[in-house]
């Protein structure tokens, strides 16, 4: 079974039983036990060995950076709930984002200010815009897809993100005679995906319409008043002395300590966090040479004890009260973790049953005969990659390396080819119930899981239809303004055509 097919049934069943039976936990666990059969050739003892040291003990090590911040986080936003600052923040938007389309717009904005991580731009969204717009009657679904769509879309054309760092390093070395960090920046114009997502947005919520599944889970939030939140979501809760600055200072010092970790850890300073000296560079080099994992606990734990004292001082909270949102806080991202450490370990098994070298070969056999089209083809390859895989780092770091060696170093189609490598990944993650990006929005929109992938995938695959068109065309025109206008321009006029069928079916 290794490097076949079959090493992409596990993580397909996952994802299909995830949505059949709206249940996510128990559908993770089948698709790494499905791998582990698999990568063990049925022998029983070797599989339960795989499970338990290859894919949950190692993805419990691999993430734990990771698992420690969304500890803190949850944490950060229980004390933030009780003190009121989100009750305050939330009494100040009804006062001043008026409509429905400046809270999305206001989620938006925020959404593409925070660029440096999708971990932290999802849950740090999610944790400020939730009243705001709970107030306005606007769904978790569609809250969910906010995020998701500027989370990792938006770090995937920052070249100063955890995202950056990633491809640089993957590209880096592998012969075209540029860094890496070089071509993921001349990489951004043909970035479709990415790109058209944020146009998608802004049309759709201006437009004032949804389709699918999201405009079912609308209706129910302005109707009904149902707005799909998790059972216990405490968000309104808190103090009636809380302030805006309750909420907007934590956040405020959770940024900016990210921000200067990410730079410490990466050598910005001359001393990296591993001990390493000669270090210091640009801010591009230092987040070329940071890590995320240790990164953002950093950032967390000061934001953490700075917010610890200020409640303090401003007497909002007292010490058994803060001490109260400790569990709190773990029990709030029990599930994201759960699901985050289900995850990673069928990527393992993924990875131990070879799906790197099927799709390598795939890869190979389509380059003969589809030359100016290949970028599209490396597109969708892309996305059912990611899709099955629930990574967007795995997907490009299996692709990159053969794009590379597909393309001349001085075609033009190199750089289209790598940008829709990277493309194709943030579309399969963006879709992929298993996605850990995916996880995080859920979490951070306080929903169901389930219920956020299945709202979403319509929308996701709307503006991947029209990204594909428009890889079609630049490998042809190769002319990345003229391609981002026609991809514009498609996207407007889909949405436009959806909302006229919409009408007309709902006339009928």
């Amino acid at each position: 079974m290794f490097g076949t097919f079959w090493a992409l049934v596990p993580p397909l069943l996952a994802i299909v039983l995830a949505l059949i039976t709206k249940e996510v936990y128990t559908s993770l666990f089948a698709g790494v036990l499905l791998g582990a059969i698999f990568a063990a050739a049925g022998n029983p003892i070797k599989t339960l060995d795989l499970m338990v040291v290859d894919g949950l003990s190692v993805s419990v090590a691999d993430l734990a950076g990771n698992l420690v911040f969304l500890v803190i986080l949850g944490i950060l936003v229980a004390m933030v709930n009780k003190s009121g600052g989100s009750a305050a923040f939330g009494r100040w938007a009804e006062k001043n984002i008026k409509t429905r389309v400046g809270a999305q717009l206001a989620t938006f904005v925020l959404g593409v200010l925070i660029f440096i991580d999708d971990y932290f731009n999802c849950l740090t969204v999610g944790s400020v815009m939730r009243p705001v717009t709970d107030r306005h009657k606007i769904s978790r679904a569609k809250l969910a897809f906010l995020i998701d769509a500027t989370a990792a879309p938006i770090c995937m054309i920052a070249p100063i993100s955890s995202w950056a760092a990633a491809v640089s390093g993957v590209a880096d070395d592998l012969g075209t005679g540029i860094t890496g960090i070089q071509l993921f920046v001349r990489a951004i114009p043909y970035n479709f995906y990415s790109l058209l997502t944020l146009v998608f947005i802004v049309a759709l919520v201006v437009m004032g319409f949804d389709y699918g599944p999201m405009a079912i889970a609308e209706m129910n939030a302005r109707l009904n008043g149902d707005l799909g939140a998790n059972e216990g979501d405490d968000t309104e809760a808190g103090n009636p002395r809380g302030r805006i600055i309750d909420l907007v200072l934590p956040i405020v010092v959770l940024i900016v300590a990210v921000f200067f970790a990410m730079l410490y850890v990466g050598g910005y300073y001359g001393v990296d966090a591993w001990g390493g000296t000669d270090c210091a560079g640009s801010l591009i080099d230092a987040f070329g040479n940071t890590d995320a994992y240790i990164a953002l606990p950093w950032g967390g734990i000061i934001a953490l004890v700075f917010s610890f004292f200020y409640f303090l001082f401003r007497r909002t909270l007292s010490f058994k009260e803060m001490a109260e949102c400790i569990p709190q806080g773990f029990n709030a991202m029990v599930p994201p973790i759960l699901i985050l450490v289900l995850a990673t370990s069928l990527k393992t098994m993924t990875s131990t049953l070879g799906a790197a070298e099927f799709v390598h070969g795939v890869m190979e056999g389509a380059a003969a005969g589809l030359f100016s089209l290949l970028p599209a083809v490396i597109f969708v390859v892309a996305v059912i990659l990611a899709f099955a895989t629930g990574t967007s780092w795995g997907t490009f770091g299996i692709l990159i390396p053969i794009v590379v060696a597909i393309f001349p170093a001085d075609s033009p189609l190199l750089i289209i080819g790598i940008s829709a490598c990277l493309a194709g990944a943030v579309c399969g993650d963006h879709c992929s119930p298993i996605s850990d990006t995916t996880i995080m929005a859920s979490a951070g929109a306080q929903m169901n899981h389930v219920s956020h992938v299945s709202t979403q995938l319509p929308y996701a695959m709307t503006i991947a239809g029209v990204s594909f068109v428009n890889y079609i065309i630049a490998g042809f025109v190769r002319n990345a303004p003229i391609c981002l206008l026609i991809g514009a321009v498609l996207t407007v006029v889909t949405l436009f055509v959806i909302r006229r069928v919409t009408a007309d079916k709902a006339a009928a």
